[in-house]
């Protein structure tokens, strides 16, 4: 599908609860939350009856931000993924059960994608500048990238699932940037629902989850990112989706990324190369049940790249988004699960 498509579009889940009735959720109020974390911004939109002190809501939503960062955030001299990436060879560690599922999810696409996507891309990730280390923007030497991507490698990590601990094999650097943020998400809105918070729009980063309705009883509509690439001309549709009881994660060259001599290097790295993915992706959306699955297909797929990419989602029944730049345009690309979506 061209960028030539209508100017407005409606993407609406095949499967969508029916809403609870409308009497009950006219007694709800919408109210924002919202603060700074991982790097980024964080909000909330929750339906609670009128007079709610949300007070209690946002100090959960702290605290579970804050024990993701604890577990899983590199920038953290503290956290259990420092101290793993740090740790000696041979040393084994017991993970906190969030960081071990996490770990694993990221180890299941890793096999899956045949390592286009790997968690253990954390010493090439910071020879680009784009881990906790300063960044130089200057181009890493070959000699480095070799060295750095030998250090990662998904076979290399060992999981003891009965006791949810990990070994250290020497040198290895865990990064779970790509799918933390998903999950983090995902952990907000399951703490909510135990709050008795059933109607929801959790976003972090601009990855995002919705469940139940609004106040109106109509879906939580969420724009789809529109990449204006400097490298190309036109603008996509406008897409809106509804997240009812879905998640939508979103991987792209816009935010992250230095230039060097007219070529534009990202964050987004293909471990098996060691260094930025090259082709002309602009960005892949993705939407899923779980914003963890999301947020790491998101990465996966830009790693596979414009026809790979593609491919490998359509075989796993994915619902995403292509867009790259060809012939000096903007264009994009539905996966057949996500134009199932359009209405």
């Amino acid at each position: 599908m061209s960028s030539a498509a209508a100017e407005r579009r409606v993407l609406i889940p095949l499967r969508i609860a029916p809403p609870p009735r409308l009497a009950l959720l006219r007694t709800l109020i919408v109210k924002e939350l919202g603060g700074e974390t991982m790097g980024t911004t964080w909000s909330a939109r929750l339906a609670v009856p009128a007079g709610t002190d949300i007070a209690p809501l946002a100090r959960v939503i702290e605290e579970v931000l804050a024990r993701v960062i604890d577990e899983m955030s590199p920038w953290e001299p503290g956290s259990h993924i420092t101290r793993f990436n740090t740790a000696p060879a041979g040393t084994w560690h017991r993970l906190p059960d969030g960081f071990f599922k996490v770990l694993s999810a990221a180890l299941h696409w890793a096999e899956r994608t045949d390592g286009a996507y790997d968690p253990t891309v954390g010493a090439a990730v910071n020879l680009w500048g784009f881990g906790p280390a300063p960044a130089n923007r200057v181009l890493p030497a070959a000699e480095a990238v070799c060295e750095a991507r030998e250090r990662g490698g998904w076979h290399r990590v060992t999981l003891d699932r009965a006791t949810g601990s990990a070994l250290q094999p020497g040198g290895l650097e865990l990064d779970l940037s790509s799918i933390a943020k998903g999950f983090a998400v995902d952990e907000v809105v399951r703490a909510l629902r135990g709050q008795g918070v059933g109607h929801l729009l959790v976003e972090i980063g601009g990855e995002l989850r919705g469940e139940g309705v609004k106040p109106d009883g109509t879906p939580w509509w969420v724009e789809l990112e529109r990449p204006r690439s400097s490298r190309a001309a036109g603008a996509l549709p406008v897409t809106i989706l509804a997240l009812a009881g879905l998640s939508v994660a979103t991987s792209g060259d816009e935010r992250r990324y230095f230039d060097v001599e007219g070529r534009r290097y990202q964050h987004t790295l293909d471990p098996r190369a060691g260094a930025p993915v090259r082709h002309d992706l602009v960005s892949v959306t993705v939407a899923s049940e779980d914003c963890m699955t999301a947020d790491a297909l998101a990465t996966a797929l830009t790693v596979l790249g414009p026809e790979k990419g593609p491919a490998f989602a359509a075989a796993n029944r994915i619902a995403a988004r292509f867009v790259r730049v060809e012939e000096g345009r903007l264009t994009e690309h539905l996966t057949p699960a996500m134009a199932a979506m359009l209405d």
